[in-house]
């Protein structure tokens, strides 16, 4: 029997790079037959091609899926990272949205696999949840203030009702190294460090909170619900808040940033976000209960001080 086939749909974005990243740190130890997706330039990905298959895939038609099954062959696993995952992109194109933040055609293409059901690894958000209270459980009803919200509640509503196996990954903001390939899309501590660095004042919100995620926590997460999987094959239905250990609001993460890099402190100004129109609601505060993901992975994830270390560290 041959290795395992893990599909990563989304290679080209920030998670996509990160995860293909540690299966490539992996070398021999690797137990995985890895391709990947991309819907942009793939020549960035040059130092992956000898190790991973690439295929163009376009999500919103499924153009690409059945080459996918001939070559690499049909997954065991399938982490989709694919999305549009700027609130304001959503609302203003909410058709192209709802084609690719809603996998429609992933999951018939996996419904149509002569073998047993794979395991589905879709990623969502915390903007499900409305922003009402402070650390929402897994449990606790969605009522998503936005169009990304609504369009992610959706596709989780697809997922378990289409799905055998699957696990959603309720993640908030995620931050971490550069990718080797640069995104088109801004990094969250590199945007603070950045405007910080400038000796300017700078407006952060004070009243609008988070659990920002390291991005290796992710990655750990995604390994190891496909270890289990691959291991135990028993059916999995699964949901999971995947946010680090802090409830942060953007200034108190800006006020971090400043304390690590020696920035002037006094540069940071607060400001409420009912003040700004941003052209989209923003859910007051999403921050998570984590615990079931300590309870089901083991995994606690890194804390929010140490995270911006080794983001910064990096760069």
């Amino acid at each position: 029997m041959g290795r395992p086939v893990v599909l990563v749909v989304g290679g080209s974005g920030y998670l996509g790079q990160h995860l293909l990243q540690e299966m490539i740190e992996m070398q021999g130890n690797n137990p995985f037959n890895v391709g990947f997706t991309y819907n942009s330039n793939p020549q960035c990905f040059d130092s992956m091609k000898p190790m991973f298959q690439s295929f163009r895939v376009d999500l919103q038609t499924g153009q690409g899926l059945d080459s996918i099954s001939t070559t690499l062959g049909e997954p065991d696993v399938v982490i989709n990272c694919a999305a549009i995952s700027v609130p304001r992109a959503c609302e203003t194109n909410p058709t192209a949205a709802l084609a690719i933040n809603v996998p429609s055609r992933l999951v018939k293409w996996l419904s149509s696999f002569d073998k047993a059901s794979p395991l589905l690894i879709h990623l969502s958000t915390d903007q499900v949840y409305e922003g009402v209270k402070s650390f929402y459980k897994e449990e606790d009803e969605t009522v998503p203030v936005n169009m990304y919200g609504k369009l992610k509640v959706k596709a989780e509503q697809f997922i378990s009702s289409n799905c055998s196996n699957f696990a959603i990954l309720r993640s908030s903001i995620i931050y971490g190294p550069e990718t080797m390939s640069p995104i088109p899309k801004s990094l969250p501590i590199q945007w603070i460090d950045s405007v910080l660095s400038q000796g300017r004042e700078v407006e952060f919100f004070h009243d609008e909170y988070r659990c920002p995620v390291y991005i290796k926590d992710v990655v750990r997460t995604i390994l190891a619900l496909t270890n289990m999987w691959l291991t135990d094959e028993r059916e999995m239905q699964l949901v999971l808040n995947v946010g680090g250990p802090d409830r942060l609001s953007r200034l108190e993460m800006a006020e971090v940033v400043a304390k690590i890099r020696c920035y002037d402190s006094s540069k940071i100004k607060s400001i409420s976000a009912s003040l700004m129109n941003r052209g989209v609601i923003s859910p007051a505060d999403i921050s998570m209960d984590i615990s079931k993901l300590n309870r089901v992975l083991g995994i606690s994830p890194t804390p929010f001080e140490d995270g911006v270390t080794l983001t910064l560290g990096a760069n």
